[in-house]
């Protein structure tokens, strides 16, 4: 019998110095490729405010401190997505970006697939364009 806590994704990458690096990654990806340039648009023009967040709350999505949910409560991330105009292109947009991050910075093969699969499941979770939200695809 493994009486061994079982290691969260977070500390399998290397805790919140890998965070970090994913999320600004993440959004120099979201910067600089033309294929961003949409999703980019409905991001305030300084993304410093929006890193801190995205970093207390992957950190916390990937098992490491409460950050996130002690400062701000429950993600609720769809709710506070509502005021975009997420569809099919502006997911495919954020997955390359975040794609592209995840292979930059997350050593690890299988935490990296496991992250990828679950942040596709998210992504996709997140559209509520007309006619195009998860429950009408």
């Amino acid at each position: 019998m493994n009486d061994q806590p079982k290691r969260t994704p977070f500390e399998i990458i290397g805790g919140q110095a890998t965070v970090d690096a994913l999320v600004e990654r993440f959004y120099q990806r979201m910067d600089s490729l033309p294929e961003a340039q949409g999703i980019r648009a409905l991001h305030a023009p300084d993304l410093g405010p929006m890193i801190i967040i995205l970093k207390k709350y992957l950190g916390e999505w990937l098992g490491g401190p409460k950050a996130y949910s002690t400062e701000r409560g429950h993600p609720m991330l769809r709710a506070r997505h509502l005021p975009f105009a997420i569809g099919v292109a502006e997911r495919d947009a954020w997955l390359l970006c975040m794609n592209g991050a995840l292979d930059e910075t997350i050593a690890d093969e299988a935490a990296r697939a496991g992250i990828r699969d679950s942040m596709t499941r998210l992504a996709d979770w997140m559209r509520n364009k007309s006619g195009e939200s998860p429950s009408t695809a």
